[in-house]
């Protein structure tokens, strides 16, 4: 059985990807009552990428789409408006709406089992209980995409874990917060242009 991508192969060889072109996307839950919640450090990246390079989003299908191009190559950054357990359907449109090769998506999501901050790239791996990347596995049919962790650590009492993902930012976590966004768009950048091999390098548990 052809997996999703081996389906768009085969019947699209004529379109060409383009192998500068990446899709970030990252995930989240829309309305304001998530907005500074550990679960949508996806949101946030994306968010502070476009706010330093003076960039906005569009509400398009399924999500908020802006367009950031840094040395030669085109970042497509992507905030499904899908809410997390059903990130997959836009991860699958924009994908093939912008023709981008499997290899050049990058999924920002938060991580229980990283001590807060902590980063790490990988470019493939179960879902780990994550509801949106278990959404994204189920709609591309593949565990062989790139996603980005960032920690967000496991600092709460038994039964708690839904109200800690949902929860906000301590105080302490915020004081942090942009020197870890600053990281974490230096990841992004390096992801596209240094490559995938190089940047686990650079900045893995970093």
């Amino acid at each position: 059985m052809l997996s999703f991508f081996g389906k768009i192969l085969a019947t699209s060889k004529n379109i060409e990807t383009d192998m500068k072109k990446f899709l970030i996307v990252g995930l989240g839950n829309i309305g304001p009552k998530y907005h500074n919640t550990r679960h949508n450090i996806g949101f946030k990246v994306l968010d502070h990428l476009a706010q330093e390079n003076e960039i906005t989003f569009e509400t398009v299908k399924l999500g908020d789409k802006a367009t950031y191009k840094f040395k030669g190559r085109t970042f497509i950054l992507l905030k499904p408006s899908t809410y997390m357990n059903l990130s997959g359907k836009a991860v699958r449109y924009w994908l093939e709406k912008e023709k981008v090769d499997l290899e050049n998506l990058l999924v920002i999501t938060d991580d229980l089992n990283l001590p807060y901050g902590t980063l790490r790239l990988k470019a493939k791996g179960s879902d780990g209980g994550h509801n949106g990347l278990k959404d994204i596995q189920q709609q591309l049919n593949t565990t062989k995409y790139n996603r980005f962790r960032f920690g967000i650590s496991d600092e709460f009492s038994k039964g708690k874990q839904i109200d800690y993902v949902l929860g906000e930012w301590s105080e302490e976590e915020n004081k942090q917060m942009k020197e870890r966004l600053d990281k974490s768009v230096a990841l992004i950048k390096s992801f596209g242009t240094a490559g995938l091999s190089n940047t686990m390098n650079s900045f893995n548990g970093k």
